[in-house]
């Protein structure tokens, strides 16, 4: 056994982890990853990346099919062999070489293996051999372990050796049918994805699609889904699954029965962190972490949460900015530097409660950030909500043919700004990026008149809005 100091270990090498570990040592702070799996985590190889490209050629081939002299000219399908193989590129042929050469450019070390806490800021690795080594951090240990699919107790679905979210951005055949438990947003994109790629889909969902948007954002994406082919089935549990030779059937609470060649349980996400130690510092294995908006955990001042695995916001755009606040402010105190630990401060990660970003890649898009009319009205705010249809914008009509979406803004009146945006619609993901900077900056309606958007374009969406707005309120 040999021991190794650090100023930082972080136990995980995935986006968060890497970002918290590249700002410590930007810093002057050394740092060790400690990853069992592929570096680059859960995004590179099994989710954000692999899962974008299976549905992007679709998108480009709609795209064109959508617009008059160039839908002409698209006269074939898809090459379903091709689309993998553009997936296979994007997810570096699950090879780590790259990102592990990128560690070492950045001065970052590297452990292969399984990390566990099994003391105060110390780290036991053990690798694929049974070998282990200790390793001590000087100032702090922050766990970037992310999460696992959830797998639900449903009669028979462990038994059925179902897919997660791993097999369906990493397989190398498309199923002849395939069956999809959930609603959620790994439920639409993938639904979506296979769809396009030929496969006949089935989405059982217990409840509505997408729960947590704006319902009208649920209704246009099972609209999309029904025009790819898909059986939506929704408000409909799952009661049992069998799997035998020729496939996987599924049995829904209204007794009927549905058979695909596979099937994917997209139900939700669980915390890594049952066998990681927790238990060596008084916290609870397999819960996901409480921390402060410094990603500090509570009571344990040198240990720190990022990611998903504080369920703060699962979402690696999220992850990464927390880890940009994490790695600063461990470096701060390391230091012994000033922290800047008040709202919106430089080490704080103050987004997370109220200005998240979220785009579905399905048929059509759903971007979103802030908060829906519902949450704003149970948070207590005075609000306005303006809906605008999408349709209706010149630029929209322009981009294709037939262009169908629709918008919200969610205004809280007695600050004049703007709390929650939601756009669906085809290509309605570069839309988000200024609702979210209007969201996080506070920015008075009135001064969001000065920001003229240019004709025509989808971005037009914003003059409309606040002309709405504006009617209502003269």
């Amino acid at each position: 056994m040999s021991t190794d100091e650090y100023d930082l270990i972080v136990l995980g090498g995935g986006p968060v982890g890497e970002n918290v570990a590249d700002r410590a040592v930007q810093a002057g702070l050394s740092a060790i990853i400690v990853e069992s799996e592929l570096v680059g985590g859960e995004c590179s190889y099994w989710a954000c990346m692999p899962s974008k490209a299976l549905l992007r050629s679709a998108q480009a081939l709609r795209a064109a099919q959508h617009v008059a002299g160039a839908a002409e000219a698209v006269t074939g399908t898809l090459d379903v062999r091709k689309v993998l193989e553009r997936r296979n590129a994007f997810a570096s042929d699950w090879s780590d070489a790259g990102q592990v050469g990128w560690l070492q450019s950045a001065g970052i070390d590297l452990a292969r293996g399984h990390g566990r806490i099994t003391g105060t800021r110390e780290v036991t690795v053990t690798d694929a051999e049974g070998a282990t080594k200790v390793l001590t951090a000087r100032h702090a240990v922050a766990i970037s372990t992310g999460t696992d699919a959830t797998i639900p107790p449903i009669d028979g679905m462990a038994d059925a050796a179902p897919w997660t979210s791993r097999e369906a951005t990493s397989a190398q055949e498309i199923p002849a049918s395939l069956a999809i438990v959930g609603g959620g947003v790994v439920a639409v994109e993938m639904a979506t994805a296979y769809a396009s790629l030929g496969a006949k889909v089935t989405l059982i969902a217990r409840s509505g699609l997408l729960a947590n948007m704006e319902p009208f954002a649920s209704e246009l994406v099972e609209t999309g889904l029904r025009e790819l082919g898909v059986d939506v089935r929704t408000n409909t549990g799952t009661t049992r699954v069998a799997r035998d030779a020729d496939g996987v059937t599924v049995t829904l609470s209204d007794g009927s029965e549905v058979t695909a060649a596979e099937l994917l349980v997209a139900t939700g996400r669980t915390p890594r962190t049952s066998d990681i130690g927790l238990d060596a510092v008084d916290l609870e294995p397999g819960r996901y972490i409480t921390t402060d908006d410094t990603l500090r955990v509570p009571g344990v001042d040198w240990l720190y949460a990022v990611g998903d695995v504080n369920g703060r916001a699962l979402l690696t755009h999220q992850g990464k900015y927390q880890a940009r606040a994490a790695g600063d402010v461990i470096a701060a105190r390391a230091n012994g530097d000033d922290v800047d630990d008040a709202a919106w401060g430089r080490h704080v990660a103050t987004a997370d409660h109220a200005a998240v970003p979220q785009v579905v890649f399905g048929e059509p898009e759903v971007a979103s950030v802030g908060l829906t009319a519902k949450a704003a009205m149970d948070a207590g705010y005075d609000t306005r909500v303006i809906d605008y249809d999408l349709g209706a914008i010149a630029g929209s009509s322009l981009r294709e043919d037939g262009y169908s979406g629709q918008a919200r803004m969610v205004v809280d009146t007695a600050r004049d700004v703007i709390v929650g945006v939601t756009f669906v619609g085809p290509d309605v993901a570069d839309l988000l990026q200024a609702a979210t900077v209007a969201i996080v900056g506070e920015v008075p309606i009135s001064r969001l008149w000065h920001a003229v958007p240019a004709y025509p374009t989808v971005s037009e969406i914003w003059l409309r809005l606040l002309e709405e707005y504006g009617r209502e309120s003269a």
